[in-house]
């Protein structure tokens, strides 16, 4: 009895080992003479677009753009499997003023155009876009936010979310399609402040290199002038 107990024991402390190992798969891989790791792109993905869609108040059309999926024994799977139940050709939910998914792409088109352009020619997986209507309403610049996913921070030669998240901004248009929180630091969340006409946001840096975001990193805090032309960020000291 004794040795099965034992057993037991040596397998769960095996166990607790694997699950600690797969927790801390580090979110970023560090490589000294590249900066930037982009992935590349899966020439076997099927890529679709959904209907277009029209933010209250504006001239341009946009068309989002995703993976081609399908719902194989009750999980998402890419097309081409032999099992497969069923297939989605949804790839995005607009809500209020937002438009959310895992999206390859935003494509822009004006109202009185045939003419389509896509928001960056480099791999993307986009979750949010946000219009910030607030602003439209009060300063007649229309602006898009984007939670994204840009770098291949993890060095796995796809971009998922167990990469690092960025914050980006555009034009209506899906021009002057700028990053701005910094490259390597994890976003935490961003918060709209209307009577300023700022976009407050924070960021985690893995100051000790460890390939994890943990307490011993330190936290960035940072704000954009929205009517500012360069959108630069600006760091401010809350603690």
């Amino acid at each position: 009895m004794k040795t099965v107990s034992i057993a037991i024991m040596n397998i769960a402390v095996l166990l607790l080992v694997s699950c600690k190992k797969e927790v801390e798969k580090p979110k970023v891989i560090y490589n000294t003479t590249n900066d930037k790791s982009v992935a590349k792109v899966d020439s076997s993905q099927i890529s679709i677009a959904d209907l277009p869609i029209q933010m209250e108040g504006t001239q341009y059309l946009i068309h989002p753009v995703g993976d081609l999926r399908v719902y194989e024994r009750g999980t998402k799977a890419r097309y081409g499997s032999s099992s497969v139940i069923d297939l989605s050709f949804t790839i995005s939910n607009l809500g209020d003023d937002e438009v959310t998914g895992y999206l390859q792409n935003l494509k822009f088109q004006k109202t009185d155009s045939d003419s389509i352009h896509t928001l960056t020619d480099k791999p993307a997986l986009i979750l949010t876009a946000t219009y910030l209507k607030a602003i439209a309403d009060k300063t007649k610049k229309q602006i898009l936010v984007y939670t994204m996913y840009d770098l291949d921070t993890n060095r796995d030669g796809k971009l998922d979310t167990s990469d690092i998240k960025a914050l980006y901004l555009s034009d209506i248009s899906g021009e002057h399609f700028t990053k701005i929180s910094a490259n390597f630091e994890e976003l935490i969340d961003w918060s709209l402040i209307e009577s300023t006409n700022r976009l407050y946001y924070r960021t985690v840096e893995d100051t000790n290199k460890n390939g994890q975001f943990d307490k011993n990193d330190v936290v960035h805090y940072n704000y954009i002038n929205l009517l500012d032309a360069n959108w630069e960020a600006r760091s401010y000291d809350p603690i």
